[in-house]
């Protein structure tokens, strides 16, 4: 049984906790507002991009002067796997749901037989990642020196999983990150890069159907568009991840605050108990003393 001092001194010390939950969780509700505009703001904006660039994939599917990067290298055999995580943790099982999803692709593509590499984006995905397959991590990026998520960041990102295409180093490229729904629901997401895909979006009707004329020509455009096109689902990735990561820390700081509270009350039931009990003690004492005289 802890002493009154012990229990006290529990007691002070799970308010300060409380202090500091609490404390985060209006910091995260404060970030969590910027980033779910931000995030919004991309959607339309990456929805028209690939509505375009739809439009353009089908035109030159037959071309044998598409991209690469639209139409692949005729193989399937090496696969980058993009892990975007966050720098910081307190956010709930926000990380490990992504490092869970990239884990079973990675299972799934060592059973068929194929190379994989991981680039990680994120100190908290690169921690649990190097556990089981430090191997397989060739390159990280970290994002603690940033205080916003920016297009150039992406953009960097982007140009070194295009340089590393180019020289052959893999055929698949797919990056792994959270879509933002709700301050309480993050669903984990896989969305491959290389070879692009670019499905129409389900609001946008008769995409298939509508014939442009652009200038120079499809396989020009479509050269500097790819890359852009990229870099922009990138971008998109990391706002919603920003989005999901603030979310996620909210609730789990809720949850914290919450049962900080809880614990508090308990504890203050066995201190009340034990001092009670401690009074009882000494005023039997002292009427045992009394009565002996």
């Amino acid at each position: 049984m802890p002493s009154l001092k012990d229990l006290k001194l529990r007691i002070e010390t799970v308010k300060s906790t409380r202090k500091i939950t609490r404390a985060m969780q209006m910091v995260a509700a404060a970030k969590l507002r910027r980033a779910q505009e931000a995030a919004e703001s991309a959607r339309p904006y990456a929805e028209h991009l690939n509505a375009i660039m739809a439009n353009l994939s089908a035109g030159a599917a037959g071309s044998g002067s598409a991209p690469p990067a639209l139409i692949g290298t005729g193989q399937d055999q090496i696969h980058l796997l993009i892990a975007a995580t966050s720098e910081r943790g307190l956010c709930g099982g926000f990380n490990s749901s992504i490092v869970r999803l990239v884990r079973s692709h990675l299972r799934q593509l060592r059973s068929d037989g194929k190379t994989v590499k991981i680039i990680t984006i994120g100190k908290k995905g690169r921690e649990q990642l190097k556990r089981d397959c430090s191997d397989l991590v060739i390159d990280h990026v970290d994002l603690s020196g940033y205080r916003a998520i920016t297009y150039d960041i992406a953009q960097k990102i982007a140009e070194d999983v295009m340089r590393r295409f180019e020289a052959g180093e893999f055929d698949v490229g797919t990056v792994f990150f959270s879509r933002f729904r709700s301050v309480i629901s993050q669903m984990p997401t896989a969305m491959q890069l290389i070879p692009a895909r670019v499905d129409a979006p389900a609001n946008d009707t008769g995409t298939e159907s509508r014939c442009y004329e652009y200038e120079p020509g499809e396989d020009e455009i479509l050269a500097e568009l790819v890359p852009r096109a990229i870099a922009n689902q990138i971008f998109t990735a990391l706002l919603e991840n920003s989005a999901s990561e603030q979310g996620a820390r909210m609730s789990a700081m809720d949850n914290a605050t919450r049962n900080a509270g809880e614990m508090i009350d308990k504890l203050t039931i066995v201190y009340n108990r034990s001092r009670q009990a401690a009074i009882t003690k000494e005023l039997i004492e002292i009427i045992s003393g009394a009565e002996a005289l």
